[in-house]
């Protein structure tokens, strides 16, 4: 009997010590950015350097030459749910693994099919492919291994790895300018356009396209069909300014300023003042 209950107490110490949660040494972290028509998601572990050498030759932590699983525990993965191109590569929808081979002036980025692997884990076969950027010394330590989504634009960001004093920033870019034209151009030649159809179609011109002799038209008939939006106005008076049109910019900047005054949005009427100032 005696024996019977030893036994269940070790058992019972062995299940409480098995149900002991710790700090991972390595944390995970997902990240997500949305980036032209879609979405990016990173996920990777963070290791800290607590001392170690890494970036070295026959170093500790991620030695150089050699592949390294860019993080810890599992591949690093990247989720993109639209395609893009990666280090000037195409790369289509889905799931993937990022490793790397440091090395002292530029890395080695690998974009590998295979994004369950594990640990150290890797098959040079399910390699889609490579590229090299330059690698940065800094003067700032970064203790824990740091990536983020850094510079994003309408179509380009960048992915910065960071650790230690090194640093790499992996060039992302996208194509949506043509999908979005296209867009705009069949919602203008509806029989019906919708009014709202007029505003998309001028800041796109604006501010992607860059074409003002298509953004005034469409930015004067969305003024025309909601002449209390003050923010139609905004872009309307920076069309003008930019075409040179100082008169016609001024008066509509004057007017978003009262209109935004009369609906208490104090952000707009500084900018329109900001921009009168600039004529």
């Amino acid at each position: 009997m005696k024996k019977i209950l030893l036994l269940a107490a070790t058992l019972c110490t062995i299940a409480a010590q098995a149900q002991i949660k710790m700090p991972a040494a390595s944390p995970t972290q997902t990240i997500t950015q949305d980036f032209g028509l879609g979405r990016l998601e990173l996920t990777y572990s963070r290791p800290s350097i607590r001392g170690r050498q890494l970036f070295k030759e026959n170093s500790e932590l991620a030695p150089l030459g050699k592949v390294w699983r860019t993080g810890a525990n599992a591949a690093t993965k990247l989720k993109i749910t639209d395609a893009i191109a990666i280090g000037g590569k195409s790369l289509d929808t889905g799931s993937y693994a990022i490793y790397t081979i440091p090395g002292k002036k530029e890395w080695t980025i690998i974009i590998n099919k295979d994004s369950k692997n594990w640990g150290t884990q890797y098959a040079e076969q399910d390699d889609i492919f490579r590229f090299t950027v330059p690698a940065e010394n800094r003067k700032e330590s970064v203790e824990n291994f740091t990536m983020q989504f850094a510079n994003i634009k309408p179509e380009s960001c960048e992915l910065d790895l960071m650790w230690g004093n090194t640093a790499v920033a992996i060039p992302i870019t996208t194509n949506v300018k043509d999908r979005i034209r296209a867009s705009v151009e069949k919602a203008l030649s509806a029989d019906n356009v919708n009014p709202n159809a007029y505003y998309a179609a001028a800041n796109f011109y604006y501010d992607m396209d860059k074409d003002l002799n298509k953004a005034l038209p469409n930015a004067a008939k969305a003024a025309e069909a909601n002449p209390k939006a003050y923010w139609i106005l905004l872009l309307k008076a920076k069309i003008e300014k930019d075409l040179g049109d100082k008169a016609s910019a001024k008066a509509d900047a004057e007017k978003c300023a009262s209109v935004a005054a009369e609906q208490k949005n104090d952000d707009y009427v500084r900018m329109a003042h900001e921009l009168i100032q600039k004529l």
